[in-house]
């Protein structure tokens, strides 16, 4: 058997969290667990003790009630500590000193930083900013920001009065942010006048325009100044910029709202194959929960650590990153290209900011690997512990390059979850050596099982991640969805009573998994999830176009978009009608959804029904068996797709 690549020294081992955290399960509950896959057995062997241990290790501030979970039973269903009452802003705001709370770069244009205390105040104003427009709970406040200390404030303040955050990013066209906020009906738009995005400003004030306009719900836009210190506002409705919204206010005190465990926290966006993307509602107590667990014992955050994550305001990773708060630590914040520099800014950031914990994407690592990149060579990395990938799959010659070409004695802590949990199913165990190609552990807590195709758990062979026991951050469920059908077959449809992840995994011999990418039809490039009715809407509102399909192909440790079109009678793909369909894309969603390939094919399968049948063209295109033949309309169209030559480079 091969050696692991890294593993804890005794004295990690000795002060990591996990540790502590096993040292009171073992003293508290008569246990004598000595690593993480004990500890993970009993996590999900008695629910009610594991989760308690956790709100009282963590020092949740609230009042967590008796009972820790109604119904545990039943999935979905089951309701978490049903007595608590708690504020989510409050738990994230607990430190008020002079230590840094964030510190913030825009590439390497502007650099700023903020305390605890003056994060604190600056939360305090916007929270007597908005209670003064009338803005309460329950109440959509929306962020069309960069990666930026402002979109953090603006985040604490809603939750603080028990308003419900989303956000986006700002290189969303205006019909992808419609296609989302359009649904949830804000009352409230925080936007920056623009972003910078390798070396150049891009403004957004255009865009916003439109945004506002398309949003009647909309009372006020607050808009940061970013980009330019005085931004023209005028065309905007109802703009205002942030300095002046907040002026009247003094923000000594925040008066928390004290609200339900599931009192709804934020609004993710997620999409199938068709209509606009599903706005999926999670709780303020769920996530805040699994958010620490995560944090403390997967990834050994410490008061006074100093996370960064690169991600945007519209991946969940930015959720994620914001809740290091609860732990005491700092943000390292970024907004912008991670490949300024060279491909060195992220790095040149780690040494200049003691970064202890640095989480990317798998892609952006394979990026710097193939353009040489040697940080153990050019960098310091003297506080660095933790390296988290996530978004695709991380190749093990990933983990040759981290362990190889940036630090040798680091936990390379692969992690998945997703959206639909604003959480992780899998992640780092940093008691635990680290195996190449393998995610460490399964999160505790979480009964994670891989299915075969019968339904029935398996080890050492490929199948479906499934969770088979409810967790605090399932969420609530879908916005405009109050029967719950949408959620239900979303999640719960191929196995009732059991959560099926759309995962495609093996737990290995070590208690680890290996994800093999995705088993439904959403796409997922650079980690990204996109649903193809996003590209759908822009591609068939093109005169030329007679229908499309989109699908994910696995390509460079990686998935690209390749978009197959069929095109009216008597025309023909070319290179003109190819970018236009790529523009059409990029303006109205965002970059991520512009396919690497426009393949013009003769026709476009689809069931008896009428449905396009995209996972079957998927499995054309990556060489594997197409069953259930019968259940299409023309299965003579899967010929088009095979062995296509466009594909092979």
């Amino acid at each position: 058997m091969s050696a692991p690549l890294w593993q804890p020294s005794l004295d990690r081992i000795d002060q990591a969290l996990v540790t502590a955290f096993i040292d009171r399960v073992n003293r508290r509950h008569g246990r004598d667990f000595d690593g993480m896959q004990p500890l993970w057995q009993w996590s999900v062997t008695d629910p009610r003790s594991f989760w308690r241990e956790v709100w009282d290790f963590t020092g949740v501030i609230g009042v967590s009630g008796d009972e820790v979970v109604d119904h545990s039973a039943k999935l979905p269903g089951a309701r978490w500590f049903p007595e608590a009452r708690l504020n989510f802003a409050e738990n994230l705001l607990r430190r008020q000193d002079h230590g840094d709370a964030i510190v913030f770069w825009g590439e390497d244009k502007v650099k700023r930083r903020l305390s605890h205390g003056q994060l604190y105040t600056l939360v305090a104003r916007l929270v007597e900013a908005m209670k003064a427009m009338g803005v309460v709970a329950g109440d959509r406040v929306a962020g069309f920001m960069p990666n930026m200390p402002e979109a953090i404030a603006a985040m604490l303040a809603a939750a603080s009065i028990g308003a419900i955050w989303s956000s986006a990013s700002p290189d969303f066209g205006v019909q992808g942010v419609l296609d989302r906020f359009g649904q949830i009906q804000p009352k409230l738009l925080f936007s920056a006048d623009g972003y910078w995005y390798n070396g150049k400003p891009y403004s957004v004030l255009e865009k916003l325009r439109g945004i506002a306009a398309g949003m009647p719900s909309v009372e006020r836009v607050v808009v940061v100044s970013y980009i330019d210190e005085h931004p023209d506002l005028a065309a905007i409705p109802a703009a205002v910029r942030l300095a002046d919204f907040i002026e009247p206010f003094g923000g000594a005190h925040i008066s928390f709202a004290r609200l339900p465990f599931d009192h709804p926290l934020y609004i993710m966006f997620s999409s199938g194959t068709t209509g606009v993307p599903k706005c999926i509602v999670h709780g303020a107590g769920g996530t805040l929960l699994q958010h620490l667990k995560e944090h403390q014992l997967h990834c050994d955050i410490h008061a006074d650590d100093r996370m960064f994550y690169f991600t945007t305001c519209g991946w969940m990773m930015w959720n994620w990153l914001a809740s290091g708060l609860a732990s005491g630590a700092t943000l390292l914040l970024y907004d912008g290209s991670p490949t300024v520099g060279q491909g060195s800014i992220v790095f040149d950031y780690a040494d200049a900011e003691g970064m202890t914990f640095l989480g990317t994407s798998a892609k952006w690592l394979d990026t710097i690997a193939k353009v040489g990149l040697k940080p153990a060579v050019t960098h310091r990395l003297e506080k660095l512990r933790t390296i988290a990938s996530t978004g695709s799959v991380l190749a093990p010659e990933g983990f040759d390059y981290v362990y190889r070409d940036i630090k040798a004695n680091v936990c390379l802590s692969s992690i998945s979850g997703g959206t639909d949990i604003i959480s992780c199913f899998m992640l780092g165990n940093p008691i635990g050596p680290v195996w190449r190609g393998e995610i460490q552990t399964r999160g505790l807590g979480m009964k994670v099982e891989v299915f075969d195709e019968s339904g029935r758990p398996v080890q050492g062979e490929k199948g479906e991640l499934v969770c088979t026991m409810a967790f605090p951050s399932i969420p609530l469920g879908f916005w405009n969805d109050p029967a719950g059908e949408k959620f239900r077959n979303a999640y719960f449809a191929k196995y009732p009573g059991v959560w099926t992840h759309g995962d495609w995994v093996e737990l290995t011999e070590h208690g680890g998994i290996i994800v093999f990418g995705r088993s439904d039809a959403t796409l997922n490039p650079g980690g990204v999830r996109i649903g193809t009715a996003e590209i759908y809407r822009q591609v068939e509102s093109i005169e030329e176009v007679a229908e499309a399909l989109v699908i994910g192909q696995d390509w460079d440790h990686d998935v690209r978009v390749v978009l197959f079109v069929r095109l009216k009678e008597g025309l023909t793909l070319d290179q003109a009608l190819g970018e236009r369909i790529k523009k059409r894309i990029r303006d109205n969603t965002t970059p991520r959804h512009v396919p690497a390939k426009v393949i013009q094919v003769a026709d476009i399968p689809r069931t008896r029904s009428g449905k396009i049948v995209e996972l079957a063209v998927r499995d054309v295109v990556h060489g594997r068996m197409v069953k259930n033949k019968e259940a299409l309309a023309n299965p003579e169209a899967l010929d088009h797709f095979e062995d296509l030559p466009e594909l092979r480079a």
